[in-house]
């Protein structure tokens, strides 16, 4: 597998889908409920999230998951649609939200057991099916949702109304946006090429930020003022100073680096499309975890001391120190 972002693979596949003849038999999986399957723990995961002590999944073909045990078992959602999701993030125990392709936006109001269609790439003046890609609710009525090419999309009433609001982001070129996450009070946005943005606590906008890897970033993580972002052939930067200067992570591996965590104890934990697990004591330098499994992974969530879930091409999985 070349070390790149599932999510971006996702964006690729969408683009080619869009391209595809829709003949009579073609059921469009923005009405068609995601399937029920048996195997679905198994099937590609994209994105972890909690939800109050709830975990929550979200991937291939509508699949939204649910673990009241920390991962030792799941159980499905009920889902209207059956696209990849891609995304998903809770304002609330209760209030969350997923994001996938063909722009598609999910509410739940009942901390993830039952979703309803927010909106679409239908939508907009002329339809619009770019890919979601990641999503940030501050509170419970103001989001933002961004995506393959610039698509920024955002909401000040919990989602009863989505606008596009690509002007808010130093984003001139349209790169894709991989990943947005909040850092104390303040936000950021990872993509490729090496665009990093910030908005800072009480601004509306997002401005780029200057750091020395120019390749591809699929995420970011951080606390306080500490900031770590990654993404292809095993790069990683890490700043102390809320994203004022930049230093390179010495991680030791080449494989794309897809999704990481800010550990309560004050480490680093990043995951690999390799299935390395990498964990580090001050955000610069990494050590590989022995015994984790080599499956690809997308997605992960510490969730209890020493216990770790994560989510990849063959599902969800937990690891344990």
């Amino acid at each position: 597998m070349k070390p790149i972002l599932f999510s971006l693979a996702v964006a690729a596949g969408a683009a080619a889908a869009a391209d595809t003849p829709r003949g009579p038999g073609f059921a469009d999986p923005l009405t068609v409920p995601a399937l029920r399957s048996a195997l679905a723990a198994h099937a590609p995961v994209n994105a972890l999230a909690r939800a109050g002590q709830r975990l929550v999944a979200a991937g291939q073909r509508g699949h939204i998951l649910l673990s009241d045990d920390q991962g030792e078992s799941w159980r499905q959602a009920s889902v209207p649609v059956s696209v990849d999701l891609t995304a998903i993030a809770f304002a609330t125990p209760q209030l969350g939200w997923a994001v996938g392709h063909d722009g598609v936006i999910l509410h739940s109001r009942d901390a993830g057991a039952t979703w309803q269609r927010q909106s679409d790439g239908r939508d907009a003046v002329k339809t619009d099916d770019r890919p979601l890609l990641a999503l940030h609710f501050s509170d419970p009525r103001t989001g933002i949702a961004v995506g393959a090419f610039g698509l920024a999309r955002c909401t000040q009433d919990g989602g009863l109304q989505w606008q596009a609001c690509e002007e808010r982001l130093d984003n001139p070129q349209g790169m894709h946006l991989n990943a947005i996450a909040a850092v104390g009070d303040d936000l950021y946005i990872a993509g490729e090429q090496g665009l990093l943005l910030k908005q800072p606590a009480g601004a509306r906008r997002f401005g780029a930020l200057a750091q020395p890897y120019k390749g591809s970033l699929f995420g970011l993580v951080g606390s306080g003022a500490r900031l770590l972002a990654f993404g292809l052939r095993g790069n990683a930067v890490f700043s102390q100073d809320g994203g004022a200067s930049w230093q390179p992570a010495s991680t030791g591996v080449r494989s794309g680096l897809s999704a990481g965590a800010a550990l309560p104890d004050g480490s680093w934990l990043l995951v690999s499309q390799a299935g390395q697990l990498l964990r580090s004591a001050n955000g610069l330098s990494f050590r590989q975890a022995s015994g984790a499994s080599p499956e690809p992974a997308t997605a992960v969530l510490a969730v209890a001391p020493g216990r770790t879930v994560i989510g990849g091409i063959r599902g969800l999985r937990v690891e344990t120190k």
